[in-house]
């Protein structure tokens, strides 16, 4: 959609911003210690683990804090208990965002998340309200100039390796598959000599809503980066496109 700012652009500039932060340690720590609760501590067998430590190595975790992390969540030594689960809701200009939330005190979070919607002039919504408007997929986003001289050959040597989509964005090349094929793709790339910028598990909009009002955009990207800081949220997604128009939002 020419002339709209991709919200996962905008997610993948906030993401390095976070790890400059150091919260990142903390919600990785968490999603280890829910994925070995849920999955086993063996990460070729668990992939909601793998992923999760493959993300903590990236920042470069001390491998210490990953398996004291994977041992809390096998019960192998004490621990917080965390859960596991969504939130939905609405932000301004009617904007689909879905929360994934690692916490140890659901109804603390509840209020606070709640709270947090309606200070943006948002809503928590019920369970399944905006779960039904995105797809779990993996993504992976090279640098444009970081492409094979010939795409036509790169896109064909990534469809055999299961890629299923493809689109570029300003400086930016796509690629989306299933969340399955993700480390393979990304290792095909890696063995072309490619720099790959971020490969992901990720939540994409099926249809976006386009804002063109600078103020409610402002008020949209407050509430997201609002959500993010929160300690219990591991993930934010929404449906939103923001026209080009709209300017420096100071995001």
């Amino acid at each position: 959609m020419a002339g709209h700012s991709k919200w996962a652009n905008i997610k993948h500039r906030k993401a390095r911003v976070d790890a400059q932060k150091g919260k990142v340690f903390t919600k990785l720590v968490r999603e280890i210690i829910v994925a070995a609760r849920e999955g086993g501590s063996d990460p070729e067998t668990n992939f909601r683990l793998r992923m999760a430590v493959l993300k903590a190595r990236e920042v470069n975790m001390p491998n210490d804090n990953i398996s004291r992390a994977i041992k809390k969540g096998t019960g192998e030594i004490a621990g917080e208990v965390f859960e596991s689960f969504t939130y939905e809701g609405y932000g301004p200009a009617g904007v689909a965002i879905l929360l994934e939330i690692n916490t140890d005190n659901r109804n603390r979070t509840a209020a606070d998340i709640r709270h947090l919607f309606s200070r943006y002039d948002g809503s928590l919504g019920e369970s399944g309200c905006v779960g039904w408007m995105f797809a779990r997929k993996g993504v992976i986003v090279l640098e444009k100039k970081a492409v094979f001289p010939d795409e036509d050959d790169l896109i064909l040597s990534l469809i055999e390796v299961g890629a299923e989509d493809f689109r570029q964005e300003k400086e930016t090349f796509i690629i989306t598959t299933v969340p399955e094929n993700l480390e393979k793709i990304k290792e095909f790339l890696q063995e072309e000599g490619l720099q790959v910028d971020t490969a992901e598990i990720t939540m994409l909009p099926n249809m976006e809503i386009v804002v063109e009002d600078k103020d409610e955009a402002k008020k949209i990207l407050q509430l997201i980066e609002a959500l993010e800081e929160h300690d219990d949220v591991q993930a934010v997604y929404a449906n939103v496109a923001i026209d080009d128009d709209c300017g420096d939002l100071g995001a």
